[in-house]
């Protein structure tokens, strides 16, 4: 410690007062990043009168009803399952497409190949509600309205275009002499990508699967309009707002309900942070 104040104090005054100036704002980003959240849980346990009466005192007593109460209004361990299915499989059938369409941009030297890129990143310019009506339509000629097969189907094509635009630039981060020592060696296309690419671009297909994870996991207004009101198939964003009601809403239920939503949120990002973080340093570095 000593050590460091000394080498602060030998700082130019001009690099100390911007020291002091981010980290102090870095402390007010944090406090306004750890209130609500603190407010959020500490609410989880109280009933409507001790939120109004004292929003931020430590609850009392820690009880659980009310995470019970929600589970059972809204059914969210069926609706945390529905989610979980639905996010996994379109998860896997994300990576199914955007590996191999990666794979053949990275390799491509022609003009046709940087069209084709060009395409995918046009998904950027598309809103979201633009397709709602022609997503609407197909559905429902395809028989799979209402139905979580057809979310299922629909949630990859959304998250394509940023997935291959994060897996195409990885991949052409690989030196082309270790595909090329692969060929020789006799591995075909599909060996040099599995064996080859896939080792190497971890930390970008970890990327890729936490930001379409958290996508996929609080996708509310497809889910909404395709699945619809059938409780048995309903995703736990659209389960979550049945907590409220115009007559008398519960907010420690509603809050504990939210809070319940957001653990597998918190589980996944822990497993998969590490390989992002490791993602963002490398091309950082590499740029």
């Amino acid at each position: 410690m000593a050590q460091r104040a000394t080498v602060a104090r030998q700082l130019p005054l001009r690099d100390r007062i911007g020291s002091i100036t981010s980290g102090t704002l870095a402390w007010i980003y944090a406090a306004l990043l750890v209130i609500p959240f603190y407010y959020f849980i500490v609410s989880s346990f109280k009933t409507n009168e001790e939120i109004f009466e004292s929003p931020l005192a430590w609850p009392t007593t820690f009880d659980f009803s009310n995470f019970t109460t929600a589970i059972q209004q809204a059914d969210l361990g069926l609706a945390v399952a529905n989610s979980a299915l639905t996010t996994v499989a379109a998860l896997v059938l994300t990576l199914l497409l955007a590996l191999p369409a990666s794979f053949a941009l990275a390799r491509a030297r022609g003009r046709a190949g940087k069209i084709v890129e060009s395409v995918f990143a046009l998904g950027f310019l598309i809103p979201s509600f633009a397709a709602l009506f022609p997503t609407f339509l197909l559905a429902a000629a395809l028989g799979l309205f209402h139905t979580r097969t057809f979310v299922i189907f629909l949630l990859p094509a959304t998250a394509l275009p940023l997935s291959i635009v994060i897996l195409t630039s990885f991949m052409r981060t690989i030196p082309r002499e270790l595909e090329e020592a692969a060929s020789m060696d006799g591995a075909s296309s599909l060996q040099v990508l599995r064996q080859v690419y896939l080792p190497i671009c971890v930390p970008g297909i970890a990327t890729v699967l936490l930001l379409n994870f958290l996508s996929f996991w609080n996708a509310y207004l497809y889910p909404l309009i395709l699945i619809g009101p059938d409780t048995a198939q309903r995703t736990i964003q659209v389960a979550l707002p049945t907590l409220k009601v115009d007559a008398g809403t519960d907010y420690g239920v509603l809050m504990a309900g939210t809070l319940f939503t957001l653990l597998p949120v918190y589980l996944v990002y822990t497993v998969l942070q590490r390989q992002m973080q490791r993602a963002l340093l490398s091309g950082a570095v590499k740029g």
